[in-house]
């Protein structure tokens, strides 16, 4: 239950509501039906996403110390979701049982405390692999943020992780259980609850979205533009595909903090927004909030499933668990499969691709 569901129980409860009277539209009969739906939704990101991660995780943690800046950055967000993924079954039992929490303060106060973290990490990793991407597309010799050798790498890793954490413990400071007709996990401040939530809201809303969703689509739109320009890319489909990263960063979680802001208007000044629209938001917020997390499940498609590099290592690393004699019957059937076709290609023509792969702007294939 979020901050601002509490805050309008509170005020329910207390009768301060000016509009108690004069809403014409009751949704409560719809929250059976929202509670099977949230269920579902998440349902179906941990089963997908822990498959998903779990892979990208599996296959490239061998990689972790000789990665490049992307792919060590993709190792992180994919890490991030799902330590958010182990998360769900404690959110689909709330769900289940209506806000009910029943695994005590303890695990009221971490499970707050990991989701919020991997909320930041996430962004904040995604935005550096971007920028990471454009400078190893535009400007090769540019030093890189993440590089193989030395300390830097793990010290910025570090830096962010930690910021994350300082970010969610803003907000878990006030997470605790309660106990009222049934124990439920919130956030409530002791004192000056509408300041903390706007607090908590803006500072989500610059370090989780704006921020990040600025260096993401610049870096998107600039490396579309440079695939452009390059006399030797002819394929569209990785220049859509750039704009794609964007579109889906943008779609999951814009909806969440623009229902959030609405609220936040209403801590500030509740007579700016009507009864009904206070009761969509309030009704949407739950909803929108599990939406955002479908994260977790295109994060891995688009960064790593879609890369050949990645496909190829998949393959490679699931045949070493494959007995000798079966999986050299496999390499040489993919290899097989995977080599040219017609009389071969000459040197001008291998060169010719290793320049279109190298513009390319397709997926995690770009500085790996």
């Amino acid at each position: 239950m979020s901050g601002h569901d509490q805050n309008h129980s509170l005020d329910l409860l207390n009768g301060t509501l000016w509009y108690i009277s004069g809403c014409t539209l009751q949704l409560e009969t719809a929250g059976a039906y929202r509670r099977i739906a949230l269920f579902l939704i998440y349902l179906f990101i941990f089963t997908v996403g822990l498959l998903e991660n779990g892979l990208v995780v599996w296959v490239n943690w061998r990689r972790r110390h000789s990665a490049n800046g992307v792919l060590f950055c993709i190792i992180n967000v994919s890490l991030s979701d799902l330590m958010m993924i182990v998360l769900l079954p404690f959110f689909m039992m709330e769900v289940t049982l209506d806000k009910v929490w029943l695994w005590g303060r303890f695990l009221c106060k971490v499970t707050n405390l990991f989701y919020v973290v991997n909320f930041y990490s996430s962004s904040f990793f995604l935005a550096f692999m971007t920028l990471e991407r454009y400078l190893s597309l535009t400007r090769p010799s540019f030093p890189a943020f993440f590089p193989v050798v030395g300390r830097r790498r793990w010290v910025l890793s570090g830096g962010l992780w930690a910021l994350s954490l300082l970010l969610a413990l803003m907000e878990n400071v006030h997470v605790d259980l309660l106990d009222w007709e049934e124990p439920g996990c919130y956030m409530i401040p002791e004192t000056n609850h509408v300041e903390w939530y706007v607090a908590v809201a803006f500072l989500c809303l610059i370090f989780q979205f704006l921020g990040p969703a600025a260096v993401i689509i610049t870096c998107n739109v600039l490396m579309a533009r440079a695939a452009q320009t390059a006399p030797d890319v002819q394929g569209r489909r990785d220049v859509w595909l750039v704009h794609v990263y964007s579109l889906v960063f943008v779609v999951c979680w814009l909806p969440y903090h623009l229902v959030t802001i609405l609220l936040v208007i209403d801590d500030i000044d509740p007579y700016i927004l009507s009864c009904n629209t206070l009761e969509v938001l309030y009704f949407s917020h739950n909803v929108v909030q599990s939406l955002s997390m479908f994260h977790c499940v295109a994060n891995p498609v688009l960064y790593n499933f879609l890369s050949k590099s990645f496909r190829r290592n998949l393959i490679n690393t699931a045949v070493d668990y494959i007995p000798r004699a079966g999986a050299v019957a496999q390499v040489g059937a993919w290899v097989q499969a995977s080599a040219p076709t017609g009389r071969g290609t000459d040197a001008g023509e291998q060169q010719q691709q290793r320049k279109l792969s190298n513009a390319s702007t397709s997926q995690s294939d770009i500085g790996m």
